[in-house]
């Protein structure tokens, strides 16, 4: 799917479906030696069906793609060879968990094959409707254990499921939408995936683990990290999201994109209510963010994905605000922006000057530019409509600083230490953090009044 169509505006001419029904009744035959021309097979005219399968037996699968393209007879030829043990047995590599092919280059891996097997299927289907295409290419791959979506018994480390969404990356490439809708409603129905998503997003956080990392392995390595255009990607995540409400599409998102154990794969609930996290476990959470945001998806309006990034900051419970504002940093200054302005024109500015602090810290802690900050609640405060509004907002910026510091120093000072001192560590980067944040508005003061 290179781009995007409007469907609405597609208008499909009744002869392309009676050249469909054409194509449907021809591959349904099957393809009998006895009962096709051979005219169209060229120099293979004269060689039996059996000897044309051996040659095969002896070309690569970029080969035979080129090959399926000679005529309908010979692509025909190609799908039967494809549809026998033999055929399949060769042609389905399943070491998926070995990262080289066997007698092959170093540098080649097997997901460069599933790419280029896959677009031997996209050539060799190419006259079938969709639906057909879809059920034959299933039949075929449905003899790869490691393609289900429970199939595997080790899925954090196999490539099966990434070999899967790569071959699937290849053979809808350049599909329009409403083509895409039917592979992911094949794939749903496949996998019984819409179950098995209400059964973790109404299931109490971390009761259901193994099924979340299954949903995460399928929904990442197959339907979302191959695509090289951010539109793609953001189509397919789109379509895992938008059947459910707010609520349950933060929860989806965090299994998919959250943060992960390095032991077992596992989701970790508790991470972001727990202690500051760094970079790492949130990027996933904003690329994601960024994706619906940046891309224009139609089916996203800002407000929709301001009210995702809102309740994803409750999800298991309330994130610390280090981290609610580490993810706005990493979701891009018009994401951050339209959040924070969310909260001052719904009135919320305790809780936005209480943000700006913590977007303070982070900038002290990630070593990043503190006018960014300053600039930040800059443009935040032109959103309010009156100068007394203006006013309250700064003077509830100044207290904020106050009031955590004293929090931080009250919980050192009533011996809640670990043994890393994070808690004193962190009061020491909050106290930098104040200094360099209002040395800043000091600079950006002085400058206006000299021009």
């Amino acid at each position: 799917m290179a781009s995007r169509i409007n469907t609405s505006f597609t208008l499909i001419p009744n002869q392309k479906y009676r050249r469909s029904n054409r194509r449907s009744s021809c591959f349904s035959n099957n393809l009998d030696s006895d009962s096709q021309p051979l005219s169209t097979l060229g120099n293979f005219k004269a060689l039996p069906l059996e000897i044309f399968q051996i040659i095969l037996k002896y070309l690569s699968v970029k080969d035979i793609s080129m090959l399926s393209m000679v005529s309908k007879t010979v692509s025909q030829y190609i799908i039967n060879y494809i549809s026998t043990s033999s055929g399949s047995k060769r042609l389905l590599l399943q070491d998926f968990h070995n990262l080289e092919l066997p007698g092959r280059k170093q540098d080649s891996s097997i997901l460069e094959y599933y790419k280029s097997l896959g677009l031997l299927f996209k050539r060799c289907t190419l006259l079938l409707p969709t639906k057909e295409r879809l059920k034959y290419i299933h039949k075929i791959l449905a003899e790869v254990s490691c393609f289900k979506f429970n199939g595997c018994a080790a899925p954090m480390q196999c490539l099966g499921l990434s070999c899967y969404g790569m071959f699937l990356q290849t053979l809808t490439a350049g599909w329009d939408e409403l083509e895409c809708h039917r592979v992911y409603n094949f794939l749903c129905e496949l996998t019984n995936l819409s179950r098995k998503m209400q059964t973790i997003v109404f299931s109490k956080p971390g009761s259901a683990r193994k099924l979340e990392l299954r949903i995460r392995l399928f929904c990442r390595n197959v339907l979302l990290d191959h695509w090289t255009h951010r539109s793609d990607s953001a189509f397919w995540l789109t379509r895992i999201l938008k059947p459910w409400p707010m609520v349950n599409q933060a929860r989806l998102l965090y299994i998919i994109f959250g943060p992960i154990s390095p032991q077992d794969g596992q989701v970790v609930w508790q991470k972001m209510i727990e202690e500051p996290t760094d970079e790492s476990s949130l990027k996933g959470l904003a690329d994601a963010i960024k994706l619906l945001y940046d891309t224009g998806v139609k089916e996203w309006t800002a407000d929709d994905v301001i009210s995702l990034v809102d309740e994803l900051s409750v999800v298991p419970r309330e994130w610390l605000l280090e981290n609610n504002a580490r993810l706005l940093i990493l979701s891009g200054n018009n994401i951050c922006f339209t959040f924070m302005a969310s909260k001052a024109v719904n009135g919320r500015a305790i809780e936005l000057a209480k943000l700006i602090v913590f977007l303070a810290l982070v900038c002290e802690k990630e070593l990043y530019c503190m006018d960014w900050a300053v600039k930040m609640m800059q443009k935040v405060c032109k959103v309010f409509s009156t100068p007394v509004e203006r006013s309250n907002f700064l003077q509830s910026v100044a207290n904020a600083f106050a009031c955590v510091i004293m929090e931080m120093l009250q919980s050192i000072m009533s011996g809640d230490r670990d043994e890393e001192d994070r808690s004193f560590l962190n009061l020491f980067h909050l106290v930098h953090a104040q200094a360099n944040f209002h040395k800043e508005v000091l600079y950006l003061t002085m400058n206006t009044l000299s021009t």
